[in-house]
């Protein structure tokens, strides 16, 4: 039931990001033109914007990576805490209570780490353009 959700959830998403970028290249059509650059400038700007977008492509790709993972997760957990009815005594509850308690705690943590992994590499990247668009 809860993977039904899931992927209407996943595929309004996409639809959503799809019509987005639609949008987008009709406003950016509408704008004028800019005035033309010489062409030295023109293949590093191409090069920064290729890399850039590499760079943003692969980030958008570890976020759904971790987004789908916190979302697995989550899942399990609500169906482990549907099963803690089941106990036939306060002792199997407890211990059941506990792992629930751990593994929300676990996924959470690890959640974090790879968000904070997933902005430190989002960070190394922007200053290593930064870095070469400078020199």
């Amino acid at each position: 039931m809860f993977d039904q959700v899931f992927e209407s959830l996943r595929k309004a998403t996409e639809e959503t990001v799809k019509l987005q970028q639609e949008l987008f290249k009709k406003w950016v059509g509408l704008w004028p033109s800019f005035p033309v650059m010489p062409s030295s400038w023109t293949g590093q700007m191409q090069d920064f914007h290729k890399k850039w977008a590499e760079a943003v492509n692969e980030l958008l790709r570890r976020q759904r990576e971790t987004t789908e993972a916190q979302f697995a997760a989550g899942l399990q957990n609500i169906e482990k805490a549907f099963q803690i009815c089941d106990a036939k005594t306060e002792e199997e509850l407890r211990a059941k209570t506990i792992e629930l308690w751990q593994n929300c705690f676990l996924s959470l943590r690890q959640a974090f780490e790879a968000q904070t992994r997933d902005f430190q590499a989002a960070m190394t990247k922007w200053m290593e353009f930064t870095k070469k668009s400078a020199a």
